[in-house]
Formats: C-alpha cells, sequence, structure tokens
C-alpha cells in the first residue's frame, strides 16, 4: 500500500495537470485576439472605413463599416477557411499553433495517465515512472510556449488578422489600428505553469524518498569491515 505522502503528491499533480488541461481547453474555445483596421479602397489613399474582428482559433465575427462601400455587421469569420483562401504564412504558421496545443493536450493527458498510474504502483525503472511524468508534462509546457510565441508572430509581423479580411475583401487597403490579444491566448501561461508545477510536485517527493534511503544505508555503508564480515 502506498504511503499518504507519495498519494499526495502523486495526486496532486495529477489534479494540477488535468486543472491544466481544463485552462487550456476553456482557452482554446474563447476568444485569442481582437483587432480595429481602417479601410480604403485599392485605388484611393482615403482610409474612412472600418473593419473590427474578434477571432477564436478557429471562428469569430466581424464587423464592416464602409470597407469599402457596403456595410456588414456580424459577418461569421471561418478563420481556417480564410486563410487558406489567403494563403501563403498565415495559414501554415496557425495550423501549426493548433497541432502544438494538441500536442500539448496530449502529453497533459499522459502525464495524468501516469501519476496516477504511480499512485498506486512503483515503476521508478520504467518509462512508466516519474521520468514518464517528466517528459509528457515537460513536451506540454515546451510546445504551449512555442504556440504561444507563433501566434504572437502571425498576428503581429504577419498580419494574420488583415489576411482575414483580405480574404474576403480584394479590393481594400488596410491600415493596422488597433490589435489586442484576449484571453484564450493568456491562458496558455497558467497552462504551462501547471505543467511545470506538475514536474516540480512528484519531482520534490523523489528527491525527499532517494535522499531519505540513501540516509537509511549510511550505517551499513559506514560500518567498520571486520564487522560486516559476519
Amino acid at each position: 500500500m502506498p504511503s499518504i505522502e507519495k498519494l499526495l503528491h502523486f495526486l496532486s499533480s495529477a489534479f494540477i495537470s488535468a486543472a491544466g488541461v481544463a485552462v487550456l481547453a476553456y482557452g482554446m474555445s474563447t476568444y485569442w485576439a481582437e483587432s480595429t483596421l481602417r479601410c480604403s479602397p485599392t485605388n484611393t489613399d482615403f482610409f474612412n472605413g472600418t473593419a473590427k474582428l474578434k477571432i477564436t482559433l478557429f471562428n469569430g465575427t466581424e464587423e464592416k463599416i464602409s470597407c469599402p462601400r457596403f456595410d456588414k455587421l456580424g459577418e461569421s469569420v471561418e478563420v481556417f477557411n480564410r486563410l487558406k483562401t489567403h494563403g501563403e504564412a498565415p495559414v501554415i504558421l496557425h495550423c501549426l499553433v493548433v497541432a502544438l496545443l494538441a500536442v500539448a493536450l496530449l502529453g497533459s493527458a499522459g502525464s495524468i495517465l501516469i501519476t496516477l498510474y504511480n499512485s498506486f504502483s512503483n515503476p521508478y525503472e520504467t518509462y512508466m515512472g516519474p521520468v514518464g511524468l517528466y517528459a509528457c508534462s515537460g513536451l506540454s509546457a515546451c510546445v504551449a510556449t512555442l504556440a504561444l510565441i507563433l501566434y504572437v508572430l502571425n498576428v503581429y509581423p504577419l498580419q494574420m488578422i488583415q489576411a482575414l479580411v483580405l480574404a474576403k475583401e480584394k479590393d481594400v487597403k488596410l491600415q493596422n489600428e488597433e490589435t489586442n490579444l484576449h484571453v484564450g491566448f493568456f491562458l496558455l501561461i497558467p497552462y504551462i505553469c501547471a505543467n511545470l508545477i506538475a514536474i516540480l510536485v512528484v519531482f520534490v517527493y523523489v528527491h525527499t524518498a532517494h535522499t531519505r534511503r540513501k540516509e537509511q544505508e549510511k550505517p551499513t555503508e559506514d560500518a567498520p569491515q571486520d564487522i560486516m564480515m559476519f
């Protein structure tokens, strides 16, 4: 029967990983960015129209006023379809961001299963031991961090929001007035922290248990040789 200390550490790690999954799942379903753009027909530089977009990873809404000629309020935005129409780097990076987040969720699922397994068994010498947890949670934290960086790169330098507008309106010029990241993006940060804390909780237990075991072995190691012969 596992000790109470071991149960507390491993079950706490599993709970933290599960909380991280819930945070990321909610983040992937809510808004990630919002932007207000100024519009002008391609043959002029008179930016009197506006386009406002608010998007999740998969869809969103768009409002256009005189962009370029007619008003369109509450128009649906299918992010992948529009980016595929526009082509080039934004669609590639956006696909990569979503793929990385899927890998992060898979890694978190692996870490939860491993910690639950370790709560009631003792497979320390195999990949199903703490090493497996370190690998799964570490992978999740790393790919989520990479997804965070790539999304910022896609929204700002590569102007993904502008690409979403231009996929529908070919005869406009755009000026980026304001782009803000939303809660879905920022929830990556507590998700990353949850994975690191899950690793730390188990590492503390493993380190403590290893230190305790070494201390128990010291009297035998330090005993005189003539005593050890009997």
